[in-house]
């Protein structure tokens, strides 16, 4: 389980690359990084990207629904992108559709990315 961001400086966007197994052990983790980048970084969107997601139970929902009221509440939106069909499948079941769009594309790709969430050009800006 596991969660690199990136953030796009440009568009204001912060997407979060989830991966691994979604469950209440691991959701706390995944919860807290997070919500540490929105704070620091104030994006006017987050994207939660499941494409990587193997499992995910109802933490996975709360772990969106929490993230939606967060952004919510800070003027912003919430977009989860690429979940695999069963994941989709539990998302519109429990209604998430209604509250944020739930798309198959992708903003940004994480292998372009070091360990701390920064692209190759973001690290070179920042030394």
């Amino acid at each position: 389980m596991g969660v690199e961001l990136i953030k796009d400086d440009d568009k204001q966007i912060l997407t979060a690359f989830i991966f691994g197994e979604i469950d209440h052990h691991t959701a706390s983790s995944i919860r807290t990084e997070i919500d540490m980048r929105i704070e620091k970084e104030k994006p006017k969107e987050l994207e939660l990207d499941f494409a990587k997601v193997s499992f995910m139970d109802s933490s996975g929902i709360g772990l969106v629904m929490g993230r939606y009221k967060l952004m919510s509440e800070k003027g912003g939106v919430v977009r989860v992108l690429n979940p695999p069909p069963p994941i989709k499948r539990v998302m519109t079941i429990a209604g998430l559709n209604r509250l944020v769009k739930i798309t198959e594309k992708a903003n940004r790709n994480p292998e372009n990315s070091d360990p701390k969430g920064m692209t190759e050009n973001e690290n070179k800006q920042s030394t």
